[in-house]
């Protein structure tokens, strides 16, 4: 008598094998996510840090002691927010101002700060 199909075994050992490979999978686009919201973050601090020097100094000759769409209007206002949603100067927030030397909120230096997560935190100085 000639029986067909496949034994238990062949289908535990192809079971075993796709479970691994979807893990596999899982595991690399978790890492490939994190990755391109630490790429996010970079472009979003990179953006403010050129728009602090090429058009606010370049415009006052100092750097503000706060930042925020409302006084640096020259980037997307989309990168304000990080990818978890809160805004910089939120509590929790991603990205961080630090303004130094302040006097009358004319501040000489500051520090632009991102929290990555496969990374460790992305900070800009000030450049003038």
């Amino acid at each position: 008598m000639n029986k067909r199909g496949f034994t238990i075994l062949e289908i535990v050992i192809v079971a075993t094998f796709a479970g691994l490979l979807f893990l596999l999978f899982f595991i690399q686009k978790q890492n490939l996510d994190a990755m391109q919201r630490d790429d996010d973050r970079k472009t979003a601090i990179n953006a403010m840090y050129y728009a602090l020097e090429e058009s606010f100094y370049k415009e006052h000759g100092y750097y503000p002691e706060f930042i925020s769409e409302d006084n640096i209007k020259v980037i997307d206002p989309a990168l304000w927010t990080d990818p978890d949603g809160r805004n910089l100067g939120d509590a929790g927030s991603s990205y961080s101002y630090e303004a130094a030397n302040c006097k009358n909120g004319k501040c000489k230096e500051y520090t632009l700060k991102a929290r990555l997560e496969k990374e460790d935190t992305y900070v800009k100085y000030n450049r003038n």
